[in-house]
């Protein structure tokens, strides 16, 4: 890359294109954004964002836009959301979130609607949840998750409902709760607990519809996977990784395989 960057977002384009954006060098919050082209191995800078920020979503919109919403600068978290087009390799600012937020989720619904959750917000941790509509620009509230959470993880199951895993509650406590989303009802119902409490783990929609969650933040570093099956409400245990790690990861590959790359244990990152 162009710019060293961590906790920013990474987003396959329609055109098959890498975006990259936002983040945090160690020094400063970045606002800029920058293209990998798989074909040559290269990378270029795109626009800039107008605003810095890390810890926020990206989110790659039916129309092939993707949408960018909350994070942090370091000194708060901003509302604002903005539109990157590739076309134009510009960025527009878009309708702002009801509530500023940071390490949340946002996932595409069935219908192409953004269904953002959870996260920490400008004066405590999040159990509020809203969803961004494309062909408006704007933000409504829908149901509440019913635990407050940060570095969560949200996976959009084959009949549209949305499963919410683990996360955080505060520095020190952490979830092994989960909850699904029903986008006709706007409401939140649990559905059985992790086998491990986690934060900072994947959570992965697997070519038969089980969810694969791997490693994360605990009881210590974690090197355990669990599948969830949707069709039971029901999850268990499967091979651990050869390596703990949180902050890491997950790319579902076109032969069915899942790559686990990267993040951290110990402070060191991988």
């Amino acid at each position: 890359m162009n710019y060293a960057r961590y906790l920013h977002t990474a987003s396959v384009l329609t055109n098959g294109s890498v975006l990259v954006v936002g983040g945090w060098n160690g020094i400063n919050y970045l606002n800029s954004a920058e293209l990998y082209d798989p074909i040559t191995g290269s990378w270029t800078i795109t626009g800039n964002l107008n605003y810095a920020r890390y810890m926020h979503t990206a989110s790659v919109l039916i129309d092939g836009t993707v949408l960018v919403a909350g994070g942090s600068n370091g000194s708060y978290n901003p509302d604002s959301a903005e539109i990157y087009d590739p076309s134009t390799g510009s960025w527009a600012i878009t309708g702002n979130l009801n509530y500023a937020r940071s390490s949340h989720t946002a996932s595409v619904l069935t219908d192409g609607k953004v269904l953002i959750t959870g996260g920490s917000g400008s004066f405590g941790l999040l159990n509020s949840a809203e969803i961004y509509d494309p062909s408006t620009g704007s933000w409504i509230t829908t149901g509440n998750l019913n635990h407050a959470r940060l570095k969560h993880r949200a996976s959009v199951l084959a009949d549209g409902k949305v499963l919410i895993t683990g996360g955080g509650n505060n520095s020190v406590h952490y979830l092994n709760s989960a909850e699904l989303y029903d986008s006709s009802a706007g409401n939140w119902t649990f559905t059985s607990n992790l086998n491990y409490a986690r934060y900072g783990h994947t959570a992965s929609v697997l070519k038969n519809g089980k969810v694969l969650v791997t490693g994360g933040l605990g009881s210590g570093f974690q090197s355990s996977s669990e599948l969830y099956e949707p069709l039971t409400g029901t999850w268990s245990n499967t091979g651990n990784l050869n390596s703990p790690r949180y902050e890491h990861t997950a790319t579902l590959l076109i032969d069915g395989k899942l790559l686990v790359a990267g993040g951290s244990v110990n402070c060191y990152h991988m």
